[in-house]
């Protein structure tokens, strides 16, 4: 089945470039894109993509507000930032706005493939140098010993950080996919964190990757 794709940025030219490059692609489908916060939210109400490849500048808004939005409508679109801003600053916003992930324009074909997949599997992806800028722009951790994790719940973080899937995660420490869900929705309490690209950031910050 065909991952279905909608392309939120306000450049005609680069949503054209990588619209041919993903329907080149037999597990893609675009079925979408748009350049203003009404007509993605509109198109996205009604067209139910699976991924949503979301810049953060546009015309009239910009990515991070339109992600919250999305993210307040349907908690299960699964949003990959693809932006030209490498300043930490952005990347954490887009974060706590709900993205998945965050990957550069820069970036090649074979990354935004990955990057894709990953996100539609319900994990979360971060290119490397999104992740050494975003870590090089973080304020001093909170110490670990602040908040307690049990051993589980740091092996089970570590595993959501490197972008194992439940599945995956429930294969490798011999424990069923609902109780990883468990563990997941338990470190998100615990820590008082929105969704998944929360925990990435703080297994960064606070080293456990």
């Amino acid at each position: 089945m065909n991952i279905k794709i909608y392309i939120a940025d306000d450049h005609a030219m680069f949503r054209d470039g990588i619209k041919a490059m993903l329907n080149a692609e037999s597990q893609f489908e675009v079925i979408g894109e748009g350049d203003t916060e009404e007509a993605i939210l509109s198109d996205c109400a009604r067209l139910q993509p699976d991924v949503i490849l979301m810049d953060i500048s546009m015309k009239d808004s910009d990515g991070i507000e339109v992600t919250r939005k999305l993210r307040a409508s349907n908690s299960e679109v699964k949003v990959l930032a693809v932006s030209m801003h490498n300043e930490s600053e952005y990347i954490k916003r887009m974060l706590d706005s709900g993205a998945n992930g965050y990957i550069l324009k820069s970036t090649g074909r074979n990354e935004m493939i990955t990057a894709i997949k990953t996100v539609n599997e319900g994990a979360t992806f971060l290119s490397n140098e999104v992740s050494q800028n975003l870590l090089k722009g973080l304020n001093t951790p909170q110490p670990k010993n602040e908040i307690r994790l049990t051993p589980r719940e740091i092996e089970v973080l570590k595993m959501i950080a490197e972008e194992y899937s439940n599945q995956e995660i429930a294969d490798a420490l011999f424990i069923s996919s609902r109780t990883v869900d468990t563990h997941r929705r338990n470190l998100l309490e615990k820590l008082g964190l929105k969704n998944t690209a929360g925990l990435v950031k703080y297994a960064i910050t606070q080293k456990y990757i």
